[in-house]
């Protein structure tokens, strides 16, 4: 997949075929309308295209906007990647070119820079300054500047029923299950390891304590978890506290794994760990000792729900 961190570092001697949105999170939805784009572009007559942007729109038009994303960039690279898509294009969103007029946006961006030749869009897409810009908008310039518009219908995305805003509240609610439906694949963390205080080698439970860059991705609701990642090429399987371990006085959210069998440095690694099940709340327990307790019956849970798959 060739990446293009701006609209106007495109080049192509093909037509293209594209799409075009955040895409934030890479769901079910989202990927009825990718594998349509794909399907167009089998014959290699044309290109296949995904026009995104960084920030999310609502992250510079909506002023102290405090929402957080299920991707960073290079999960959504990785994930399109793997979709089969031929171009991908992360354009700067900011104030100017959400001043750009809808005609101006199709002439100047869909007509003279991707050349296109097919856009595959939703029924609900609005486009243009303001937003004012609609479907049937998009299907009168097509007809003027001589491309083709395909619509997925509303019965095509109610059957699917998702949203990334539904799988967000499903992960801030813990609701692991439906997030993971709705997404198509397990959520998933990815940053590097960090020393923590140790306290869990103090108590038979090491854990890696991952640190995540990028401050807008969202991170579920504070609990226990069961974890898998893929470590020097080896399935591991694990638990993951989100919280405060608010038993020893901590002061900030951290991120702690600790894996199953396993037994290996991996400081300053960078690991993706895959959210499979929540197993509870994070509690305040009145000894380290019954933390411990604890940790041995959330390891059965994990051990007993693991031997299921």
């Amino acid at each position: 997949m060739k990446i293009f961190h701006s609209i106007n570092d495109f080049r192509s001697t093909k037509k293209t075929i594209l799409t075009l949105g955040t895409f934030d999170g890479v769901h079910i939805g989202h990927k009825k309308i990718l594998s349509k784009l794909t399907q167009n572009t089998e014959n290699e007559k044309y290109e296949s295209l995904v026009l995104t942007f960084f920030p999310h729109p609502r992250m510079v038009l909506q002023e102290h906007s405090d929402l957080k994303l299920l991707n960073t960039i290079d999960e959504k690279i990785e994930l399109l990647e793997k979709i089969g898509i031929e171009n991908l294009v992360i354009h700067p969103f900011d104030e100017i070119f959400s001043r750009l007029t809808a005609e101006e946006f199709v002439s100047t961006i869909l007509v003279d820079r991707f050349h296109i030749h097919k856009i595959i869009i939703g029924h609900d897409h609005r486009f243009g300054r303001n937003r004012t810009a609609n479907i049937d908008d998009l299907i009168a310039f097509g007809k003027e500047y001589d491309f083709e518009v395909e619509q997925i219908s509303v019965q095509e995305i109610n059957d699917i029923s998702v949203s990334s805003t539904k799988i967000r509240n499903a992960l801030l609610d813990g609701n692991m299950a439906l997030a993971n439906e709705y997404l198509g694949y397990d959520y998933f963390l990815t940053g590097n390891v960090i020393q923590g205080k140790q306290l869990g080698r103090t108590i038979g439970f090491p854990t890696a304590n991952l640190k995540i860059d990028n401050d807008y991705k969202l991170i579920p609701q504070n609990g226990v978890y069961i974890v898998q990642s893929t470590i020097n090429q080896r399935i591991v399987f694990g638990m993951m506290n989100i919280g405060f371990n608010p038993t020893v006085d901590g002061q900030s959210q951290s991120i702690e794994i600790h894996y199953f069998d396993f037994n290996a440095d991996l400081y300053n690694q960078k690991i993706s760990v895959f959210i499979l099940q929540r197993i509870r709340s994070e509690q305040k327990f009145e000894s380290v000792d019954l933390l411990k307790e604890q940790l041995e019956k959330d390891k059965k849970v994990a051990l007993n729900y693991l031997n299921k798959f």
